[in-house]
């Protein structure tokens, strides 16, 4: 067990990550000023990236996971091993700025309904434009479609301040995710079955459904590299995308609507289906029926159960009409055009 020195521990799941951590360890070592603890977890790294660190960065905590499940079993593992009041999530590829960390230490402690926060994304090769994972705080329609403020589908803002107020929404982004301990464990944290893709949003759900709070804190910025692991054309990527989202949906849906939601995506999964065989990239075509296939399975054999959660559902952030409808039919582009 991991016996954290401050209240706050900055985890960082790492992956052959010693590139990243070359570029980007050295400022968040050097924001820590006593009021974090920076531990790297070598998720079964193929290369010497763990003893880099353990070279390089001597005054980083290290953790050794000797088989890669994925991102979310990898954090789950981890965090069983460390002791702290706050988590930060962080993935390698951050760059972090002057006061990223106080300003959202300081929101978390300011109402204990608060769950979980996450900073300003943006995209560290364009540095101007919002990132396409969690740019500034993430919201889901009705059907299951979860977009951002700053990102809906491919539409990716720049960022000209046009969000800047600190704002409740539905979920955060798994990148750079402030959590409390206490509320990763009463949710139960990721679900590790997930392997990688909407973890956050899943769990997320599950904390509003608890009553709890999600906020988004544009006075903390980070910059993401972003596409590090998988390609935005990775079969595999469409494959727990679309998979993943019909879990989520089964496990945190109401009962009473399940079928109808479920059904309304399948036939729109469908046309996502349709689209990639036109665009000639029939494997993400096929990427799409396995993972019908492959939930539907989970869901016969009962693998696929949400946890009885007793509390009143805090639907803030849900966007009560298609994100489909207004993004494609009615040319909403942006968060502000909804």
């Amino acid at each position: 067990m991991i016996l954290c020195n401050y209240d706050t521990a900055v985890v960082i799941l790492s992956y052959n990550g010693k590139k990243w951590h070359d570029l980007f360890l050295p400022k968040i070592i050097e924001q820590a000023k006593d009021q974090y603890q920076v531990i790297v977890v070598d998720n079964a790294s193929t290369d010497d990236t763990l003893l880099h660190v353990q070279t390089h960065y001597p005054s980083v905590t290290t953790l050794h996971l000797p088989v890669n499940r994925g991102f979310a079993n990898g954090y789950y593992e981890a965090l069983q091993q460390i002791a702290a009041t706050y988590y930060i999530l962080l993935s390698a590829d951050f760059e972090v700025t002057d006061n990223w960390f106080s300003h959202i230490h300081d929101k978390m402690l300011s109402d204990p309904q608060i769950a979980v926060c996450q900073p300003k994304i943006r995209y560290w090769k364009e540095r101007s434009y919002f990132e396409y994972a969690g740019a500034a705080g993430g919201f889901i329609d009705f059907l299951g479609y979860p977009f951002c403020r700053g990102r809906i589908f491919d539409t990716i803002e720049k960022d000209y301040g046009q969000y800047e107020k600190e704002t409740e929404i539905f979920w955060a982004s798994g990148a750079a995710l402030f959590i409390k301990k206490d509320a990763w464990l009463e949710a139960d944290g990721f679900d590790e079955s997930l392997f990688a893709h909407m973890e956050e949003i899943d769990l997320c759900w599950r904390l509003k459904r608890l009553g709890k709070q999600i906020w988004y804190c544009p006075a903390a910025s980070v910059y993401h590299v972003g596409g590090g692991t998988l390609s935005a054309e990775s079969p595999h990527k469409t494959f727990l995308n679309f998979r993943n989202n019909l879990l989520m949906l089964y496990k945190n849906l109401p009962k009473n609507k399940r079928i109808y939601i479920i059904g309304l995506r399948f036939f729109l999964d469908f046309m996502s289906l349709i689209r990639f065989l036109v665009d000639k990239k029939s494997s993400n075509a096929w990427a799409i029926s396995r993972a019908h296939v492959d939930f539907l399975k989970r869901v016969w054999k009962k693998e696929a159960n949400g946890l009885e959660l007793d509390g009143t559902f805090n639907a803030l952030g849900l966007f009560p009409r298609s994100i489909v409808w207004q993004y494609f039919v009615r040319k909403q582009k942006t968060y502000k055009q909804l």
